[in-house]
């Protein structure tokens, strides 16, 4: 924004994650911004528009016709003043509507002249935004200083949102709503979660009761395709084979709409720790959003009975189901936070999951594991549980320990091992609970 030159940002993420809030928070302290949301009226009505916006930079800027883009961003550029920032929010749109307007704007930019400006454009659409800004073939291609993409917030931020009344309390909106800070703020005013999930989500004129479906809109071509594959890994469907057997089609025939699911982050791939991505046989496949993962679960497969009216009824389902699915939504979230913290007074790399043959030929699954970015040779081993009291810490770290000697990877490595515990008190300095998960400990 403090450029001396002309400038282009361009900011993209997912629908929900605050992208125009972010882009109003940072216009609200500049005096020659035009902001302006783009939507899918014809293209003379959106310039009209456009220009009204302008126009409270420029005034007097919407009192011509503008008969195309062009004159409309000629006038802009040459009548706004220095520094001007030119805000378009939801740019897919505005690009649907006028496929020459990047050609256009790619101009103003290469040529802006001695007065510098701002452009800063914002979509949802990440399909089109890395289209129009990521390919090579396109106009604006190479011309942006900064491509932002907005990503989830991690679960250390919902406790400022939430004021919850515990670190577990966290960890149960979390596995709900997780990073998403729109979700956050149409739930903060429910007395408590199961409210917000049954107005929100069951009730099928809840706001987000079909948000899975708007997701897809935004950025696939084939709905249907990616829809079932989203239902089937929320089912418990995790290797790639196993999906194309329940549709009944060949697996080569997935990997377009399962990359672009991994593209846009609502979809994610595990691999044994310490293997290749090449080693694609060993894959296993899930639901990337802890939104989504509570969607699938409990909403996509009761919706017909949720429109016949058994909202409560489902509500009380998920109450009883809800200690198991709190636990698997734990494994993953403990699993992220591993390197933003220190544990055993170390910083560690990304952690992932180990699973396989051990060195005795018995299967051998442990919950996370991570390496020293200081030291090749030693290794983070750790268990996760959803509750553990102090009587039952040693025997589960001798048992963590058998596991870990069992596994060919760590073979004359030095270990340090971790329980990380939703619930429980007394901890020691090898257990990490939800305090320390949620930043408060």
């Amino acid at each position: 924004m403090r450029r001396p030159t002309t400038g282009l940002v361009c900011l993209y993420g997912r629908r929900r994650l605050g992208k125009s809030r972010l882009l109003q928070e940072l216009l609200r302290a500049e005096k020659a911004a035009a902001y302006y949301v783009a939507d899918e009226r014809d293209a003379a009505l959106q310039r009209a528009s456009l220009a009204k916006e302008m126009a409270r930079v420029v005034p007097g800027l919407d009192r011509v016709v503008y008969p195309d883009w062009e004159s409309l961003f000629e006038r802009w550029w040459t009548s706004a003043p220095k520094g001007a920032v030119l805000a378009l929010d939801e740019f897919p749109f505005l690009v649907r509507a006028a496929r020459e307007i990047p050609s256009l704007l790619q101009k103003r930019i290469d040529g802006a002249g001695a007065e510098p400006r701002t452009l800063i454009l914002c979509g949802s659409s990440q399909r089109m935004m890395q289209g129009l800004l990521l390919g090579p073939a396109e106009p604006l291609y190479g011309r942006a200083q900064e491509i932002l993409r907005i990503e989830p917030l991690g679960i250390e931020h919902i406790m400022v949102a939430f004021r919850p009344a515990s670190p577990e309390e966290a960890v149960e909106h979390y596995a709900v709503w997780g990073g998403v800070p729109r979700y956050w703020e149409l739930a903060v005013d429910f007395p408590s979660r199961p409210k917000a999930v049954e107005a929100l989500v069951l009730d099928p004129l809840g706001v987000l009761h079909q948000e899975p479906d708007r997701l897809l809109l935004d950025d696939m071509g084939e709905v249907a395709r990616a829809a079932s594959i989203l239902s089937l890994v929320g089912q418990g469907c995790t290797r790639l084979s196993e999906i194309a057997g329940r549709l009944s089609v060949p697996a080569t025939s997935l990997t377009r709409p399962v990359n672009r699911l991994l593209e846009l982050s609502l979809l994610a791939r595990d691999l044994p720790f310490g293997s290749t991505p090449r080693d694609s046989k060993r894959s296993y496949y899930r639901l990337a959003d802890p939104f989504l993962g509570f969607w699938y679960r409990f909403v996509e497969t009761n919706r017909s009975r949720l429109a016949s009216g058994q909202v409560a009824l489902i509500a009380k389902e998920i109450g009883l189901a809800w200690p198991q699915y709190l636990g698997q939504a734990w494994e993953g979230i403990a699993r992220a936070a591993v390197a933003r913290l220190k544990i055993a007074g170390r910083r560690w790399l990304p952690a992932g999951r180990l699973w396989g043959p051990g060195s005795d030929g018995r299967p051998l699954e442990l919950d996370i594991v991570s390496s020293s970015p200081d030291d090749p040779n030693l290794y983070l081993v750790g268990e996760v549980k959803s509750t553990c009291t102090p009587k039952e810490e040693e025997p589960l770290l001798r048992a963590l320990q058998e596991k870990a000697a069992r596994c060919p990877l760590f073979a004359g490595k030095k270990l340090v091992f971790a329980l990380f515990v939703l619930r429980g008190r007394g901890r020691a300095r090898h257990v990490v609970g939800a305090a320390e998960i949620c930043g408060s400990g």
